[in-house]
């Protein structure tokens, strides 16, 4: 086992076959909902609480935005018109020698927001895209 704790700056995301590069990865998150149950013979009445339904955050990320790169409207407007449209994606972190130490596979994705450029005349900064992704849940 390793002394250090995992860096956050390396990764990569595979989506569709592309390898695309990202500044920013967010949104992992897991959830059960709660299922309540309180009856009349209970000796308390504070309730049962059993876990329900899992929820998995929707999937943000960043990347700049480059001449002729249009993959990511691409894709936007291809899930109005073709439910087949998703994608598996797979997003891995990197250790310093750039192997993989941890594989998210996020299934049957789709952007549901894109946030293209913020154009402002007093700025030097990168123009920066942000995807909000839609999906049916992911493992680790």
């Amino acid at each position: 086992m390793s002394n250090y704790v995992l860096s956050t700056f390396r990764f990569r995301v595979d989506w569709g076959g592309t390898r695309i590069g990202f500044m920013e990865v967010s949104g992992f998150s897991f959830e059960h909902d709660v299922i309540e149950y309180v009856h009349g013979a209970m000796a308390e009445s504070v309730p049962m609480k059993s876990p329900g339904k899992p929820k998995y955050g929707e999937i943000t990320l960043k990347r700049g935005i480059f001449r002729n790169d249009a993959e990511a409207m691409d894709w936007f407007n291809d899930i109005k018109i073709d439910e087949d449209a998703r994608r598996d994606i797979t997003i891995t972190m990197l250790n310093e020698k750039l192997e993989p130490v941890m594989i998210w596979e996020v299934r049957k994705a789709w952007v549901k927001k894109l946030d293209s450029v913020t154009l402002k005349a007093d700025s030097s900064e990168a123009a920066i895209e942000t995807l909000e992704l839609c999906n049916e849940g992911y493992t680790q």
